[in-house]
């Protein structure tokens, strides 16, 4: 899915005082890095969000599922536990005992949707996997395991998958998930008018979906229900990834009725996941999940409490450090915040307390300038080969990151599990040769290449080191001047989705879905994919990748990625920049937190110990 830095967005837009009237209402209950520009002073806190309710929710209200055993008879859900105090090892210095409070506190960021199906983000996924969930789900470890399904088979000829849905799950308010729930699902994902960006790529392998997202067909033939816990789908031709596809939140079960009861469905959802949207308040500051008392899978939740703080008014190594009292909370910090490189010295340094709290993490995620090979001047192949030579990216990538992250020399991260690519060869910086290229290409010099834009997200704020370095190496080394133009980030996604994509050079990430190359080459690079931003095309490329699809001996499929990988290179379809590594201060007394390398659920598995 498509990535952005949260510290390379623009910081200076909407100064929100959140209230956190969090001095009551916690003590009752309860893209990144870069610290917000100065206000002059401290601010005086204006309410804008009532937090009484979504903090500690009335006793008389009845729970979810109370109030569905008024309107369905749901089978007995096992009672999830509450944070009961519980010897247990932890960081040094702590009780190991589970503190009566159990409320986790972050920074967080808009997302452009809280819809499953239409979500093609990080942003978005930080939220959506955590309240939704599909037959499929990958655990911390990434072992790919069923979730709603309690068990699958796959037909001999790998066509078919038969999934067995497990009797407990249901919706958070008590309601059963049976197999029609996920044939509605997988219908409306499929449906032209939802508008999904993404079911093409990943339902796309289920026979009829693409009719039906062309407007051929009125349901999608290969979904089909056998009884009430038995689904059956049929896909087009054997992929050993269609598994994993399933895992993506396109595949996410909803609940008919409640979507189609409010346009606005999506901020109070009968979603299924292991936390429950409680309060959605971007625009006020805060977007609150609740522990689901209904969910089905081991583990559940122990956090009473997500609260994600959105665009506050104070640097979130402040709101770690010194605590959240601006926002009306004494006596509170963040329990953990990404550390963005402004003070990655700071939190590395081993004579600072706080390095002995600093966690890090290699994502499976890759940053890159995408080119429009069907716009000027990157029709042209040498054009293109030209501005990978221009940059010397491992001084930039050195310089900005501190050495933090590794320089890309490709597409797929080094990380990928079964996935190497030892003898790839990419552009090695050589300004000289760059010109000669250009002089080569069908333009015959700088000087009559067109006047060339490159698009990143953002309102009108700084565009961030890394595009700065880029725009510097390419006036230097090239005698250009880049325009730069700034787009908010949901007109950005939009805008990277539309079939004519009108941008010329844009700057951009992408963290797997799931752990196979098949999700950066084929998604990202086949002619056919409709994630296939940049408009690429290359015939030998699509035969490997097509190849690579229905081969099911596991070294020649790597071995075809990684031809593919090779020629996509030479083509230089993208300038790769650098695999991110995320960077995290953790309080010592929260327990189980993990930095997982793509976005999967993960605060199932954390707690607040005594402190």
């Amino acid at each position: 899915m498509v990535y952005r830095r949260e510290r390379e967005k623009d910081l200076t837009r909407r100064r929100i005082y959140l209230t956190l009237t969090i001095v009551l209402l916690l003590g009752s209950v309860l893209a990144c890095g870069l610290g917000l520009p100065g206000f002059g002073g401290p601010p005086t806190p204006t309410p804008l969000v009532n937090l009484d309710n979504v903090l500690e929710p009335e006793p008389e209200q009845p729970s979810p599922g109370e109030e569905a055993e008024a309107t369905a008879t749901p089978k007995p859900v096992e009672e999830t536990a509450t944070a009961t105090p519980e010897t247990e090892a932890n960081a040094e210095g702590q009780s190991g005992r589970l503190a009566e409070e159990q409320v986790f506190i972050l920074p967080g960021a808009e997302p452009p949707t809280m819809d499953p199906h239409l979500s093609g983000d990080a942003t978005s996924a930080e939220y959506v996997v955590e309240i939704y969930s599909g037959l499929m789900a990958y655990d911390r470890d990434l072992n790919l395991i069923p979730d709603i399904a309690e068990s699958y088979e796959i037909s001999d000829d790998g066509l078919v998958y038969t999934f067995k849905l497990r009797p407990e799950a249901v919706f958070q308010n008590g309601k059963p998930i049976r197999a029609e729930d996920f044939k509605w699902s997988f219908e409306r994902a499929c449906d032209p008018a939802t508008g999904s960006p993404t079911a093409d790529t990943y339902l796309g392998d289920i026979v009829g979906c693409r009719d039906k997202l062309q407007g051929k067909a009125d349901e999608v033939a290969g979904v089909q229900v056998v009884d009430d816990l038995t689904l059956q789908l049929t896909i087009d031709e054997p992929k050993g990834f269609f598994l994993a596809k399933l895992t993506y939140p396109t595949a996410y079960v909803l609940d008919r009725e409640n979507v189609e009861s409010d346009p606005e469905w999506f901020k109070q959802p009968n979603s299924s996941g292991p936390f429950i949207l409680d309060t959605y308040a971007p625009e006020e500051g805060a977007i609150v999940l609740v522990r689901n008392d209904n969910y089905y899978r081991e583990p559940k939740p122990t956090l009473e409490r997500v609260i994600y703080v959105v665009n506050a008014p104070i640097p979130p190594i402040t709101g770690y450090t010194e605590g959240l009292e601006r926002l009306g909370a004494a006596d509170r910090t963040y329990d953990a915040i990404p550390v963005g490189m402004a003070n990655f010295s700071m939190v590395t340094d081993p004579n600072n307390p706080l390095s002995k709290e600093f966690v890090s993490a290699n994502t499976l995620s890759v940053f890159y300038i995408g080119f429009n090979v069907a716009k000027p001047p990157f029709d042209d192949p040498k054009v293109r080969q030209a501005f990978n030579l221009a940059l010397d990216k491992r001084r930039m990538v050195r310089l900005v990151f501190q050495g933090a992250v590794p320089v890309a020399n490709g597409i797929v991260p080094p990380n990928m599990p079964g996935y190497q690519n030892p003898d790839l060869s990419d552009f090695e910086y050589d300004p000289e040769r760059a010109l000669e290229l250009i002089a080569e290409s069908s333009y015959g010099d700088v000087s009559e290449l067109p006047d060339i834009t490159l698009t990143v997200s953002g309102s009108g704020g700084e565009v961030g080191p890394i595009v700065e370095s880029v725009l510097k190496s390419f006036e230097e080394n090239l005698g250009l001047t880049i325009n730069v133009e700034q787009v908010p980030w949901p007109d950005f996604l939009a805008d990277l989705n539309r079939p004519d994509m009108p941008y010329q050079m844009y700057q951009l990430g992408w963290i797997a879905d799931y752990p196979d190359p098949q999700n950066f080459l084929e998604v990202l690079f086949h002619s056919r994919s409709s994630q296939n931003h940049g408009n690429y095309r290359n015939p030998q490329v699509d035969a490997l990748l097509d190849q690579a699809r229905g081969t099911q001996d596991p070294e020649e499929r790597l071995a075809l990625y990684r031809q593919a990988e090779q020629l996509i290179l030479e083509d230089a379809a993208w300038i790769p920049l650098y695999f991110d590594v995320e960077n995290w201060l953790v309080k010592p007394y929260v327990k189980g937190f993990s930095i997982p390398p793509i976005k999967i659920p993960k605060f199932q598995y954390v707690s607040i110990l005594e402190h």
